[in-house]
């Protein structure tokens, strides 16, 4: 997506999936040259199917690690599908599991699969998300605010507690949180509350985890073109997406991925825990 470039209207069904977006977002990391990073880690990435998900488990083959994803819906297993497909042409293993993850039994069950198949376990990148804009807060029902808590910050906390009895000393956990939990949106009210939980949790686990060698680190992006975007966002609001950033345009997911790479490789960040990569396209933030 060049500087100058509009996103067109569009819309599609949540969860929304890659193949009718125009333009197909960049999130297969097709210039990225990996230097052995990651030799021999094995990660587990909810939300691995599409966008930074996606991104993010390619960067990481690239750099030599095994992958397991996690995704929500029958309708994206082809995006699952291709998504391994790109990791096993690095020589990588790809491990795929649909599961809702607003349930917390799903949320073992993920943890569990990706250890049985990898034998163990050693990055964890919670990543998966779920919006539904409204235009006024008394729109908000108490059944969205419930879900969006259980997908957004509920299942991080599920899946990190599934997975800590197999991470050991230099292990890494790195959550997406999102400009808007930095300094919430008046469309997206409960999905920034969940943003901003994301970075207080990440806070707090790296005090907690930090005697056990455990680092956790938080991404938290300004907007990028992924296919939730069209699945959740009038056509008329795709139209202007992005444009709001200093950059004028949304990231694609391929700009964001190498921050996970950054958080996920100790020789690069053993010193970091606790931290917020924001890649937000130029927008200074206060505080």
């Amino acid at each position: 997506m060049g500087e100058d470039s509009r996103i067109p209207a569009q819309e599609q069904p949540y969860p929304g999936t890659t193949d009718p977006m125009t333009p197909r977002p960049r999130d297969e990391m097709a210039d990225y040259q990996g230097s052995g990073l990651l030799l021999g880690k094995r990660a587990l990435i909810t939300g691995g199917d599409s966008g930074i998900g996606r991104a993010v488990a390619v960067a990481f083959a690239k750099e030599g690690a095994d992958v397991a994803i996690g995704y929500l819906a029958e309708v994206e297993d082809e995006d699952a599908a291709h998504t391994a497909r790109l990791v096993e042409a690095t020589g990588r293993r790809c491990v795929v599991h649909r599961a809702d993850l607003s349930v917390q039994e799903n949320c073992q069950g993920l943890v569990d699969d990706a250890v049985e198949e990898l034998g163990g376990l050693d990055i964890l990148v919670n990543n998966c998300a779920y919006q539904q804009p409204v235009e006024d807060f008394a729109d908000l029902d108490s059944e969205t605010w419930e879900y969006t808590f259980r997908v957004n910050i509920h299942s991080y906390f599920w899946t990190t507690k599934a997975a800590l009895p197999h991470l050991a000393d230099g292990s890494a956990i790195i959550n997406t949180s999102s400009i808007n939990g930095l300094r919430g949106n008046r469309t997206l009210i409960d999905y920034s509350a969940t943003k901003g939980a994301v970075l207080a949790l990440t806070y707090a686990l790296s005090q907690s985890l930090r005697e056990r060698g455990i680092r956790v680190n938080c991404v938290a992006p300004g907007p990028v073109w992924t296919p939730l975007i069209p699945a959740t966002f009038t056509a008329d609001r795709v139209e202007s997406f992005g444009e709001q950033a200093p950059m004028g345009r949304a990231a694609e997911p391929d700009e964001i991925a190498p921050s996970y790479v950054f958080f996920a490789a100790g020789r690069l960040s053993s010193y970091y825990t606790g931290e917020v990569l924001t890649p937000v396209g130029g927008e200074t933030l206060p505080g």
